[in-house]
């Protein structure tokens, strides 16, 4: 797996005019290599820079969730594995995407898995499509950045990053508490 990646990203490098459009279709072509979507934001951003590296990755992640919107449809098991993880993590609790947007940050936590909970939203592939590009610009953006200075990071400032993500993350979680309703009568019923 580290030839084929070192094969493209050399590719890439020699500067041809199509590079961005290698560069995108990468991007959408990394899930069937089962390379991370970090790591290839980061050789973005060791490519193209910050700028152009950001631009290039949310074009391709944006067009990879597309390919996943039809493609989650043709698998009924893989989709029903991806319910079963979700509730499994996430409980019974539908993500905003501002949450998504943050967890994408999270390299542990599976990119499709919170691109399925953005189909939870059921308003069609509009919505979904506008939905993964709004979440893709923080990914695209930090781990680009992050990939174009990665010579120059100390350790305080990678611990100083994750500390920051979560609590952004506990900033934006859903505040409302949900009582069943024998248990609420239950309750009533005692006092």
């Amino acid at each position: 797996m580290d030839e084929k990646l070192a094969i493209v990203l050399s590719y890439i490098q020699s500067g041809s005019v199509f590079m961005p459009f290698v560069f995108i279709a990468f991007h959408v072509l990394r899930q069937l290599l089962f390379i991370p979507v970090i790591v290839v934001c980061i050789s973005g951003g060791i490519l193209f820079g910050p700028v152009l590296g950001t631009i290039y990755s949310i074009i391709g992640l944006t067009l990879s969730n597309l390919c996943f919107y039809f493609i989650i449809g043709k698998f009924p098991k893989t989709r029903d594995k991806l319910l079963l993880l979700k509730d499994k993590l996430f409980g019974n609790h539908k993500l905003n995407s501002s949450q998504i947007a943050i967890l994408r940050l999270l390299p542990f936590i599976h990119y499709y898995l919170l691109s399925f909970c953005l189909m939870e939203s059921n308003k069609g592939i509009r919505h979904y499509l506008y939905l993964s590009f709004l979440t893709n610009i923080p990914l695209a953006f930090v781990y680009t950045v992050f990939g174009h200075s990665i010579a120059n990071f100390s350790s305080t400032s990678l611990i100083i990053m994750l500390v920051a993500i979560t609590f952004l993350l506990y900033l934006v979680r859903e505040r409302r508490n949900v009582v069943p309703w024998r248990e609420f009568f239950r309750y009533k019923d005692k006092g």
